[in-house]
């Protein structure tokens, strides 16, 4: 757990099937789901899952945060019987609860092995990168439940494969291989099982050494710019080119190529 104290209260107290380890000198936030054998999210998970990476995006001390599993699985999906019990109101949430890793200022990391299903691949994809090990299945089984995704899952694939690929994976309830999702866009890399952790530590270690500032810029500025007309989004993005021109990042960032030495960046 983490050991700055101003942390703590922010962070779910009993966190339900999951948990949260920070290496502050990482730079890093890691949400665990670990509810073997299949880590099924509850409804409280999801919400606790939100609390969570709202926690770590306010701490000073992350940089990127890991959304990773304990076991042979990511997830294999909700809990069936909480859709049943859940009132209107709570139901109406679970969009914006999965939403979170992208409201996240920090890039965030989806790294998974084994099922990624239902609300397990629907919050992986609301995550900035993707990596899926060569035993990853993907899929959002909902027709077989005569049900849809509800937490952004057909929405978000959609923008990813187009919509073709889409209806061939939500109406069919396909699943999709790790490499097949590598190929399709949907997964950033896939990588062989006994190398996930070491691939993911890589790319945690790669996005802490860039400029936080700009990262946090890129980040918004492509999700603002999704849907944009392409006039827009090259206006926009030139606005926010102009901002960070008079950043203390980008100034040590030219010093530091200039001189030849490694920059340190500090986010203002």
């Amino acid at each position: 757990m983490t050991d700055i104290p101003t942390l703590a209260p922010a962070l779910p107290r009993d966190p339900d099937g999951f948990h949260v380890e920070i290496e502050a000198t990482r730079g890093r936030g890691d949400i665990i789901l670990d509810r073997p054998p299949l880590n099924v999210i509850s409804m409280l998970q999801r919400e606790q899952l939100r609390v969570a990476f709202e926690a770590l995006d306010a701490d000073p001390a992350v940089r990127v945060v890991v959304l990773r599993a304990k076991g042979e699985h990511f997830s294999s999906g909700g809990e069936i019987r909480g859709f049943l019990d859940a009132s209107p109101e709570h139901v109406s949430r679970l969009a914006w609860n999965i939403a979170a890793p992208a409201r996240c200022t920090k890039p965030v990391i989806a790294t998974a092995r084994g099922y990624c299903f239902g609300v397990g691949f629907e919050l992986s994809l609301a995550c900035d990168f993707r990596l899926a090990s060569q035993t990853c299945l993907y899929a959002l089984p909902e027709q077989r439940l005569g049900q849809i995704p509800g937490s952004g899952g057909a929405a978000r694939l959609q923008k990813i494969v187009g919509i073709a690929r889409t209806k061939d994976i939500v109406l069919r309830s396909r699943r999709i291989s790790g490499r097949q999702a590598c190929d399709w866009g949907i997964a950033t890399d896939c990588i062989p099982d006994g190398d996930l952790e070491a691939a993911t530590d890589a790319l945690a270690d790669e996005l802490r050494g860039l400029a936080p500032l700009a990262q946090r810029t890129a980040k918004k500025l492509l999700n603002d710019i999704e849907d944009a007309p392409l006039s827009l989004a090259i206006e926009l993005e030139g606005q926010c080119y102009g901002r960070l021109r008079s950043s203390a990042d980008f100034r040590e960032g030219v010093e530091a190529f200039g001189a030849k030495r490694d920059p340190n960046f500090r986010g203002e």
